[in-house]
């Protein structure tokens, strides 16, 4: 085996279908698995006035280190039940949930995290985490709000003409190759404000779709060439990319967006799109963003 994925675990219920995710990719990628638990110093303060607050568990002075050791074990057995011949292993941090995944991703296929959580992520949901680490990661980002139920067989891709767009076509053709599914690449675009065409279906508006779709599906000529295998599907829309995906999520397995993560002060940077469909899609989304150096 080479290389590893991360799953950052705390108990909840999303970090527990993470885990269930990042074992089947690992073992679809001949990888390792690392189930990393961040304990907060401040969680580990709560977890003790809790023990001092109630006698019954007041004499167990281990009581945080005990907590946190028994998720890193569950989330151990969950990915050995799901996949038993990946190679799993653990490891308990402290420190900063999002700098340490950050860390982690310097050196990891892929980070996978649960949409929201308990403990040591307690009021980190949807937000601080998932946002600040999706969009500075080196690594790219897999966010699982639920455990998938039905296979269709399908990623969705959404893209662009820039070098964000790039990094995660690359992404996801890998990912359709490995899968052997269909990969359906969607552009969506927008009339700028107070223009004709967003009057109506006029002549000179399919003329102007007509060479979007054109233009859309030249950007992908390059990636046909490279994977001539797997089976590609075109989808051109008018309109917003967040809801145009959202649609194309419920009969697929995977959305993949790019990120810039640019600011390297640590603010959010996911921008608009993928700010949005981490909140709304109903798959698991692949935030990815151009390595250092380039795709």
């Amino acid at each position: 085996m080479s290389g590893h994925i991360v799953v950052g675990v705390d108990g909840s219920e999303p970090a527990t279908a993470a885990v269930r995710y990042a074992a089947t990719d690992a073992a679809r990628r001949g990888c390792a698995l690392r189930i990393v638990h961040v304990a907060e110093p401040w969680a580990h303060d709560q977890l003790r006035r809790e023990a001092r607050r109630r006698p019954e568990i007041s004499e167990h002075e281990e009581l945080p280190e005990a907590y946190c050791q028994g998720v890193l074990d569950a989330a151990a057995d969950a990915a050995r039940h799901r996949e038993p011949d990946i190679e799993v292993t653990t490891e308990l941090r402290t420190g900063r949930v999002v700098e340490t995944f950050l860390s982690e991703s310097a050196r990891a296929e892929q980070i996978v995290l649960g949409s929201r959580g308990l403990g040591g992520f307690a009021g980190l949901v949807l937000g601080s985490v998932t946002m600040g680490v999706a969009g500075h990661a080196a690594a790219p980002v897999v966010v699982v709000r639920e455990e998938p139920g039905t296979v269709y067989g399908e990623i969705v891709v959404g893209y662009t003409a820039d070098a964000t767009s790039e990094a995660a076509l690359e992404y996801a053709f890998e990912e359709a190759s490995r899968r052997g599914c269909t990969l359906r690449a969607l552009y969506a675009w927008q009339p700028p404000a107070f223009s004709p065409l967003i009057l109506g279906y006029t002549p000179v508006f399919e003329d102007t779709f007509d060479a979007r779709r054109t233009a859309a599906r030249h950007l992908l000529d390059p990636w046909r060439s490279k994977y001539p295998r797997v089976d590609l599907a075109e989808t051109t829309v008018c309109g917003h990319p967040v809801p145009a995906l959202r649609d194309a999520s419920e009969r697929a397995d995977l959305v993949v967006v790019g990120s810039r993560g640019l600011d390297i002060l640590g603010s959010a940077v996911l921008g608009s799109v993928s700010h949005g469909v981490l909140h709304h899609v109903h798959c698991p989304v692949a935030v990815v963003r151009p390595r250092q150096g380039g795709v």
